[in-house]
């Protein structure tokens, strides 16, 4: 979240901010709360202190009746406060962080191509989806997944299953060369941690699913837990920010909403996902956000990808994010009439700032002695179900086997899936 005061001498700022953002908080209201809060913060305190100084000496009858006067008071402004501090809380987890200026502002269409890669192939066919070749070599089974889970639920198959292993593998070596720690995360998180991140356990805008009579949630993502990993903690980075390369398991109430384009492995409820997470200081965090992506750029380089890098729109940027870019992979499930594919998300990389650090309480030791809050960034190394994806719909041949990448042969111990 951002800082109280801070909004309170920039209100105008953030009202622009979160226009350009496309989201609607009454900031006029916010600051309103905020004065209560204070004015009766300030009235108890008072109240506090004059009982407390009554307490130091024998009582008489009248001064006893008094104090308890003086206590019912108390707690007619605790009740008050404390329902002012539901309302207040509420408004200022709904605001954004701010927004990178040179981040382009608009509408998820708005969005700013900063670098092509790779060559995008021709094909002498007519090329088919990555659900129609995966189907028709026994890699994957959406039908059985329907019947054993729900529908967008999946079993990978034979050489899928490898292709998956080999990725998380060659991700994972890459961002450990560059001293990204290997950490596996638990599968479900506290409520409390998933708010601090920026995502909402409960309510009908929620993407994740809860665990019935529990404060708990099944993760949407790495960055969930690795986020909470530090929660609570001043952290030492007099030698360097402490980055992570996390493996989990990730669950999206979310599948299916998006129309015929994201059929197939582009949207699902459940994936395995490599994520790059780090805390540093905060004049590092840009610096690390384009390592971040320069490691993005390393994998897909690597598996001879053609993808393209995108600055994303203000209004398409999630609450926590100052900046974010994405890289969009070439597919054949995204072709519009008359053309051979198009461009989908495939991983993004994003600097919070001290968004999620001020709501998780995690700070750094100053060489003062002080402790400051640290900056957040996190990026997707690989996820299970859209890099094959990307690599089945690019590599397919014209008898609907599927080349591999060169990085991966040695892994698959083979050249092709046929």
């Amino acid at each position: 979240m951002l800082d109280i005061k801070f909004i309170r001498e920039n209100a105008e700022l953030i009202k622009k901010n979160n226009k350009n953002r496309g989201v609607d908080v009454d900031i006029e209201k916010l600051l309103k709360l905020d004065e209560k809060r204070r004015d009766l913060n300030h009235q108890i305190d008072e109240l506090r202190a004059t009982r407390k100084k009554g307490s130091k000496s024998k009582p008489t009858p009248e001064e006893i009746a008094a104090m308890r006067k003086v206590g019912d008071e108390i707690s007619k402004l605790e009740k008050d406060s404390a329902q002012i501090d539901q309302e207040y809380h509420a408004l200022m987890m709904k605001v954004p962080n701010l927004t990178h200026p040179d981040a382009p502002v608009g509408a998820e269409k708005d969005f700013k191509a900063l670098d092509i890669r790779g060559e995008v192939p021709k094909f002498s066919f007519q090329p088919k989806t990555h659900e129609e070749l995966m189907t028709a070599l026994d890699l994957l089974d959406f039908e059985r997944g329907a019947k054993v889970a729900a529908s967008k639920f999946y079993f990978l198959k034979n050489d899928a299953v490898l292709l998956s292993e080999a990725l998380m593998h060659y991700g994972r070596e890459i961002a450990m060369k560059h001293g990204y720690a290997a950490i596996e995360t638990p599968d479900i998180a506290k409520n409390k941690i998933l708010e601090g991140i920026g995502f909402q356990p409960r309510g009908p805008e929620t993407q994740v699913y809860s665990l019935e009579n529990t404060d708990l949630s099944l993760i949407g993502t790495g960055e969930i837990t690795m986020g909470g990993y530090h929660a609570d903690e001043i952290l030492d980075l007099s030698k360097g920010a402490k980055k992570y390369i996390a493996i989990s398991h990730c669950y999206r109430t979310e599948a299916g909403a998006y129309g015929k384009a994201m059929k197939g492995l582009y949207r699902v409820h459940q994936f395995t996902k490599l994520e790059m997470f780090v805390y540093c200081k905060p004049d590092e965090s840009e610096k690390y956000h384009l390592e971040i992506l320069a490691i993005e750029k390393e994998i897909c380089d690597g598996l001879e990808l053609a993808y393209r890098v995108v600055d994303t729109a203000s209004g398409d940027l999630g609450g926590p994010a100052y900046r974010k870019y994405d890289l969009e992979a070439w597919m054949t499930m995204t072709a519009q009439k008359g053309e051979q594919g198009d461009y989908g998300e495939i991983t993004s990389a994003s600097n919070c700032t001290d968004f999620q650090a001020r709501r998780l309480n995690i700070k750094y030791r100053k060489p003062d002695g002080g402790a400051e809050f640290v900056h957040t960034l996190n990026g997707t190394a690989v996820v299970s179900s859209r890099l094959p994806l990307a690599i089945v719909e690019q590599f397919q041949q014209a008898d609907g086997s599927v080349l591999l990448p060169k990085a991966l042969q040695k892994l698959m111990g083979k050249e092709k899936i046929s």
